[in-house]
């Protein structure tokens, strides 16, 4: 996992601050590098800094990529993630970066799955929520996260909308048939409509499922 940083790039690292002057940029993005286990935003809010200013160009790197696999040692996967939950924190939930001190941050992927679901997916209010509680007030693993927002996607998923759509109305059906099984005198072709919708809707839900 790119979560930890290797046992080599830890040496690397620890081999270039002895290098470096410790009051200088890139000695304190290799400090925040040093750090990332246990405090990722300062490893996100540096990156951040070094990509938007192009620093690693004056620290010999061709690109931002090459900066963070050569010297930072990290995937440019993991550093984007890495800079997109610290922005997502920084401009949706501020106070959680603030009690950084006090708190451990969430899981960085887990942030970014919550950044996704806020700006990626067309999920309701109460499934966003959902998911924020999971990831920011309750302290949940990854996994556990990771979980939660899978099912969220498959529930979104267009090619399963018709199907859900499908089993309420055939629920709702059959609730009709077993209501008006228990009254007097409702017109038998009523009776045989109201059956003859809930076979229909049974054979639409079997051909959703298969499609």
């Amino acid at each position: 996992m790119d979560q930890n940083v290797p046992t080599k790039g830890a040496q690397h690292i620890e081999q270039l601050l002895q290098q470096l002057p410790p009051d200088s940029e890139r000695y304190r993005v290799l400090i925040s590098a040093k750090r990332f286990k246990s405090s990722w935003a300062d490893l996100g809010e540096s990156l951040t800094k070094v990509a938007n200013t192009g620093q690693f160009h004056d620290w010999g790197y061709t690109s931002f990529e090459d900066y963070c696999a050569r010297e930072i040692r990290i995937r440019r996967q993991t550093a984007d993630k890495l800079l997109l939950a610290f922005r997502f924190l920084e401009r949706e939930e501020p106070g959680v970066l603030e009690r950084k001190e006090e708190r451990p941050l969430p899981d960085f992927r887990s942030v970014d799955l919550l950044r996704q679901a806020r700006e990626e997916h067309t999920f309701s209010p109460d499934d966003y929520n959902n998911l924020r509680r999971t990831v920011l007030e309750e302290d949940r693993s990854h996994p556990t996260a990771a979980k939660q927002f899978r099912g969220m996607l498959q529930e979104y998923q267009p090619e399963r909308r018709g199907e859900r759509h499908c089993q309420g109305a055939l629920s709702a059906a059959r609730r009709l048939s077993n209501a008006l099984a228990e009254l007097e005198a409702v017109p038998p072709d009523l009776e045989r409509a109201v059956q003859e919708l809930v076979g229909y809707l049974e054979d639409r839900l079997e051909n959703e499922k298969v499609g």
